[in-house]
Formats: C-alpha cells, structure tokens, sequence
C-alpha cells in the first residue's frame, strides 16, 4: 500500500521564508557595509547590496581602538560568568529550599508567590532608587552590577529550580538522611548534580540576559570607565552614528561573542527550552 503524499503547508512554508530573509539580509547588510570603504557607499539599491571592491579590516581595527574593545570584552566577559556562576549557586540553594518547603510549610508559599511577583516589576520603577542606594554603598561598580543582576534573576531562576525539583524524586533524600548525611551534604552529593539541565538552561538565559543588557551598566556605572560591550557601543553610537562603516564593523564585533557562544551552546539552548516549561 503506498503511502499518502503529505500536502505541503504553503502558508508555513512561506511565513518561514519571510522570517529567515528579514533576519539574514539585514546581517548580510552589516557585514557589507563593515568591510566596505567609505568611498565605496553609494545611495542606490544596487550599490549598497554589491561586494566591496577590496574586503578590508581597516573599519574593525578602527573600532577596537575607539570603542577599547579588549577592556569592554573584558568587563562584559567578568561581569557575565560571575553572574552565572553565583546565580547557579544562589538560586538553585533558594529554589530547593523553597520547592521542598512549600510542600511542607505554607509560609513557603508566600515567600513562592513574594519573590516571583519580583518579574512583573518594571526596572523603570526602581532604576532611580537603585541608583541612588548603589552610589551610597560604594556599588556603582562591576560589584554592584552583579549583585543587581542576581537580584534581577532570582524570581525567573527561582521559578525554573522550583519547578524542576518536583522531576526529582524525595525518596533520595530520605536515603541520603537515613544514611546519617546532613542536608547541606544531601543537597551537594544528591539534588545540585541531578539539577544539570536546569543548571545549563539558567545559565543560557542568564548570559544572553546579562551581556545584551545595556542600561544596568548605563545607569550604575556611567563615567566610571568600566564600560561594557554594549555600554560602549552605545556610547560609539552616539559619536559616530554617521560613519556607517564603522558603525556597523563595531556592530559586528560585539555580536561575535554572543554568536560563537550560541554555536557552542546550541544543543543546550534547545534543550534548555523544553527543561525550562516546567509544571507549575
């Protein structure tokens, strides 16, 4: 018996056409424009989706010299991987703590609802309190970004770490007790390994969160010289955002690291889709 012909969803088919040319052209454009001479930019249509005439690297090395690439990458890489790290380890201790105490204690269960609520507060609200708390505590820094940022994350991170534990069975820490372990111990030799997925989907979306983010360095620590990436492209913007040459090659500069970690990290990314729609 042959086996019937599937019918082709033209309207998908289409739709998912449209989406990749409205984000492959536009990079496609960047990355002309960044290895194109000033001389060669032209105002026709034919002009501006030519090859350049000689691909040079004059534009990036004009922009790692004016936006001090090396110590905003710096900064951003700093900034990101000790977010990550203690975010890891602070979030899932209060997620565990708060997942198994609220089967047990409905006080668990305020605190639950308290902290989570924390994700439908605008940053617009508590930017100028914040600015002007971290400035009194000697936090205008990259110590007080990074504070702020785990602050920031708790509610999402609390809310993935929570949700994941009911995956984990309680029966393991009952063994774990009745073989005389303590519950720090428990939670380090038992729960923190099983929570591997969950650990690599906070991670992802903390770092896509914390490199792209702008205006947590922008208000914290303006004028301190500790830019990051994006600070700095901001600020390169600002001053040269008609010398589209060297707009776009710093452009391209600051979104290398993000794509070389997404190409590393897409198995995980995937995967830290389906373990983050946790049951609630």
């Amino acid at each position: 018996m042959m086996k019937e012909k599937q019918k082709t969803n033209w309207v998908l088919t289409i739709v998912l056409i449209l989406g990749t040319v409205t984000v492959f052209f536009p990079l496609y454009m960047a990355v002309i424009i960044a290895f194109k001479k000033p001389s060669e930019m032209t105002n026709d249509v034919a002009g501006a989706l030519s090859f350049p005439k000689q691909w040079s690297f004059e534009n990036f090395c004009q922009a790692m010299e004016v936006t001090d690439f090396w110590h905003s990458l710096g900064n951003s890489l700093l900034i990101t991987l000790a977010t990550i790290v203690l975010a890891i380890l602070i979030h899932s201790i209060a997620g565990y703590v708060i997942g198994r105490g609220m089967a047990r204690r409905k006080s668990f269960r305020f605190i639950y609802l308290y902290i989570v609520s924390g994700m439908f507060v605008p940053f617009s609200i508590l930017m100028m309190p914040l600015v002007k708390q971290t400035a009194q505590m000697g936090l205008g820094n990259r110590a007080g970004v990074i504070v702020l940022y785990l602050v920031f994350y708790m509610p999402m991170n609390v809310l993935l770490y929570s949700g994941y534990l009911k995956n984990i069975p309680e029966a393991l820490e009952e063994a774990a007790d009745i073989d005389g372990a303590s519950t720090w111990t428990t939670y380090w030799k038992v729960v923190f390994p099983m929570m591997k997925p969950m650990h690599a989907t906070v991670a992802i979306l903390t770092a896509l969160g914390t490199w792209n983010d702008v205006m947590t360095p922008l208000v914290i620590m303006s004028g301190t010289g500790q830019n990051t990436l994006p600070l700095a492209q901001l600020n390169f913007q600002t001053q040269f955002g008609t010398n589209y040459n060297l707009a776009f090659a710093s452009y391209i500069l600051a979104l290398i690291p993000i794509l070389i970690f997404y190409v590393i990290c897409q198995k995980q990314i995937l995967n830290g889709v389906a373990n983050g729609a946790v049951k609630g």
